[in-house]
């Protein structure tokens, strides 16, 4: 039998594949542009789009597992969840694991209702969001960024992929919604500086102020919704987004990683 795995090509579905190949385990990888995946060796690349259901027969055939997304990079939130949980039963799939945002949508509804075994997996910030700042710091050595003491415990990619392939392969795991922070709660400045440490250079932290933050938010293509919401987290970090909490040892028996760990393995980025 064989897990898919759906989203395989962002920073946590591509890192569910390889931690999934690297234990043996047989894998098929959704993808709407199959030819530009660049998965391991091994992994079944298959096309199609959760946001069309039609696309999808292929995707869901014979499975074990199934790593569910909830949203679309393009589209948003997912509003086929009563068709992805159809698929799901009909795979055989004896377990589901979703990447969960926390508000419950239209797959997650759907999963609930329906007679597979789920998990959802709600992460905080991830560490990756730091490799926005990799153009400026290769450039300038310059990170610009608004509420400089505002402080989160964001989580390591590889972290949520390691909950997500356990959840996938082992039993204990159904109905339980788990919270996943890293180990801290770091401020921007204090990020900056361990990527320096990482980088064997110093770097520099430039507080934005809240408008013109809000303007590169605007000039990136955000909403003014969007914008407000994001002005809203940065400035007061609900608890969830600064409290550690010990999901990703209870779940995989070893310790959160730390961002100075995520900076030192992705430090050929930043050069």
């Amino acid at each position: 039998m064989t897990i898919l795995v759906t989203g395989a090509t962002g920073n946590v579905g591509r890192a569910v594949v390889e931690q999934l190949i690297e234990r043996g385990h047989r894998v098929r990888a959704l993808s709407r542009d199959p030819g530009r995946a660049a998965l391991p060796a091994g992994v079944e690349v298959v096309g199609g789009d959760l946001a069309e259901p039609g696309t999808l027969d292929a995707a869901f055939e014979g499975l074990s597992a199934v790593h569910l997304m909830t949203y679309n990079a393009d589209q948003g939130a997912l509003t086929t969840g009563p068709e992805l949980a159809k698929l799901v039963e009909r795979s055989g799939a004896g377990r589901v694991t979703v990447l969960w945002s926390g508000s419950e949508g239209s797959v997650e509804r759907a999963l609930q209702a329906g007679p597979t075994p789920w998990t959802f997996i709600q992460p905080g910030e991830f560490m990756s969001n730091a490799l926005t700042w990799a153009d400026s710091i290769r450039t300038e050595g310059v990170v610009r960024e608004p509420f400089a003491r505002a402080r989160n415990a964001s989580v390591h990619e590889g972290d949520v992929a390691a909950v997500a392939a356990h959840a996938l392969t082992e039993d204990g795991h159904a109905g339980r919604r788990y919270v996943l922070s890293g180990p801290e709660a770091l401020t921007v400045p204090q990020k900056v500086a361990e990527l320096g440490a990482a980088l064997g250079r110093e770097l520099r932290y430039v507080e934005l102020t809240e408008e013109q933050a809000r303007e590169r938010w605007r000039e990136s293509g955000a909403s003014p919704e969007a914008v407000d919401m994001l002005a809203e987290w940065h400035r007061d970090p609900p608890p969830a987004g600064y409290t550690v909490v010990p999901t990703v040892r209870e779940v995989t028996g070893r310790p959160a990683r730390s961002f100075a760990d995520w900076a030192a393995e992705r430090a050929d980025r930043f050069r």
